[in-house]
């Protein structure tokens, strides 16, 4: 059985970390912390085929929301 992947893109001045969370099989994913740079976001989805599903937030400091 195939393992789900992940790709940390790094966004903002701040640099955090947003995670691509997906199934290789079904490519269907989340996304996690974007915060912003939706292009680089965008690309690295569209590089990796993903079908997005959720965002998903893990606090609400202004370099995640």
């Amino acid at each position: 059985m195939p393992r789900a992947r992940a790709a940390i893109i790094p966004v903002t001045p701040f640099q955090q970390n947003c995670t691509l969370l997906w199934d290789p099989v079904t490519k269907v994913g989340t996304i996690v912390d974007p915060g912003g740079d939706l292009e680089a976001i965008r690309g690295a989805i569209a590089e990796i085929g993903m079908k997005p599903e959720k965002i998903l937030l893990t606090h609400g400091h202004i370099d995640h929301a």
